[in-house]
C-alpha cells in the first residue's frame, strides 16, 4: 500500500513537499523497486514527474527539471517529491507509484493546487 500525503492549495512560486510510504512493503522489496511520482491533470493523460531507482538514480519530466528533486529514504520506505517555484501548470492529482518488475502499484492520489 502506497500512503500519500503533502498535497493541497498553494500560490505560484511557493513550495510544496509529498511524501509517499509504502506501508506493508519489505525493505528489500523497496530497495530493489523504482518509486515514482506521476500526476494527471483533467483531461489530460497520466505523465511522468520524477523517478529514482533503488540504487539512487533519478529521472525527470522535462516540465520539472530543475524545479522539482525527488528523493527516498530506505530506512523509512518512503519516497518524496521536494517541488519548488511551482506553477499553475502543475496543477494536477500527483500518484505515488512503485515499480516491482513489470508490476505497477499505485496510491490514491494527492491533489496539487497552484494558484496565479
Amino acid at each position: 500500500q502506497l500512503v500519500e500525503s503533502g498535497g493541497g492549495l498553494v500560490q505560484a512560486g511557493r513550495s510544496l513537499r509529498l511524501s509517499c510510504r509504502a506501508s506493508g512493503t519489505i525493505l528489500s522489496v523497496f530497495r530493489a523497486s523504482t518509486m515514482g511520482w506521476y500526476r494527471q491533470a483533467p483531461g489530460a493523460e497520466r505523465e511522468l514527474v520524477a523517478s529514482i531507482t533503488g540504487s539512487g538514480m533519478t529521472n525527470y519530466g522535462d516540465s520539472v527539471q530543475g524545479r522539482f528533486t525527488i528523493s527516498s529514504d530506505n530506512a523509512r520506505k518512503t519516497v518524496y517529491l521536494q517541488m519548488n517555484n511551482l506553477k499553475p501548470d502543475d496543477t494536477a492529482v500527483y500518484y505515488c507509484n512503485r515499480k516491482q518488475g513489470s508490476v505497477d502499484y499505485w496510491g490514491q492520489g494527492t491533489q496539487v493546487t497552484v494558484s496565479s
